[in-house]
């Protein structure tokens, strides 16, 4: 058995489906809350509703798992996130919990950059997450990822949306150099099943990224192509787009930006473009190939496939 938390992500989704298509039975860590949880549609998978600060309740989702992937993190909720209950005193329970239930490997996807001395918030959070594990009695993988896209991420969907939304300019971070390499998440999903499979990734720690490397600005760039929507690029100091970006999550429900979300281009997030062919024989996709998904299709279009989609469900209950 697999135990996977932050599963309702669209990395954690994606990974269901895929464990799902070979048949691996899948126990989904899910934290309490009121909203009905988005899990893959049509896909069987087992579900206990524990927070990571419930030591004794993760003790109990962690009977008959061998194997734990641990993908659960407060970034995407911006300010209203908690890194020091999620990130780091979460992952130290999770670690504790996995030495007492006997867990035989644990899965930790990190950021490239992470590091317990950095002075972003996200990569320091995860850099401490990394120091419990290696602790911890558990044999480990730990897989250090650039920015992952894929169709319900929070990468280049909000972009896209704020592209949309913006009257004729669109901001960026004047004289930012600092590049990123985007990884597929089909390809990221692929290289965490790969990991399992072999023995001799136990204790060690990768580092993953895309076949390219982009600016933000270039990434911009790119989806402004995509999608058909020109915008005249403004350049901000880091500093001003920064307080900017607090100021409108503070004020607005559901800004799709955060401050954390600025983290990710504070520093270089690359590594060796071989990284992936080289450890697990996998070749990345490239970024431009990949984002139809960002392409909006007609109104009706959208609204056809609701009523089909209703339809369908209404069929199966």
């Amino acid at each position: 058995m697999i135990l996977i938390t932050g599963s309702t992500g669209f990395i954690g989704r994606a990974l269901i489906r895929q464990f799902s298509s070979i048949g691996t039975p899948v126990r989904a860590l899910i934290r309490p809350s009121p909203r009905t949880p988005r899990l893959p549609k049509g896909v069987s998978v087992e579900v206990a509703v524990v927070s990571l600060a419930d030591t004794r309740g993760l003790r109990a989702a962690l009977r008959d798992v061998d194997t734990i992937i641990h993908l659960a993190s407060a970034e995407n909720q911006g300010s209203r996130g908690n890194l020091l209950a999620t990130d780091i005193q979460g992952t130290a329970n999770l670690v504790e919990a996995a030495s007492d239930a006997g867990v035989d490997r644990f899965v930790y996807l990190s950021h490239i950059g992470a590091g317990p001395s950095s002075a972003y918030p996200a990569f320091k959070a995860k850099g401490l997450a990394e120091e419990h594990i290696r602790n911890g009695k558990t044999p480990y993988t730990i897989l250090r990822s650039s920015l992952v896209y894929g169709p319900e991420d929070h990468f280049t969907n909000n972009l896209s949306r704020l592209i949309r939304s913006s009257v004729g300019v669109f901001p960026v971070p004047s004289g930012g150099r600092t590049v990123v390499q985007p990884v597929w998440v089909e390809d990221l999903v692929t290289c965490i099943l790969w990991a399992l499979e072999r023995d001799d990734t136990l204790n060690q720690v990768y580092e993953l990224g895309g076949s390219e490397f982009f600016t933000l600005q270039q990434i911009i760039e790119t989806i402004m192509e995509v999608t058909h929507r020109r915008r005249f690029l403004v350049p901000l100091s880091p500093i001003t787009l920064r307080a900017l970006t607090v100021f409108f999550e503070g004020v607005t429900r559901n800004f799709p930006i955060s401050s954390f979300w600025l983290d990710y281009f504070a520093v270089n997030r690359t590594c060796a473009v071989d990284a992936m062919p080289r450890i697990f024989g996998l070749m990345p996709a490239r970024f431009t190939y990949r984002l139809d998904y960002l392409i909006r299709k007609p109104w009706y279009q959208r609204a056809w496939n609701v009523v089909v989609g209703r339809v369908s469900s209404l069929r199966t209950r």
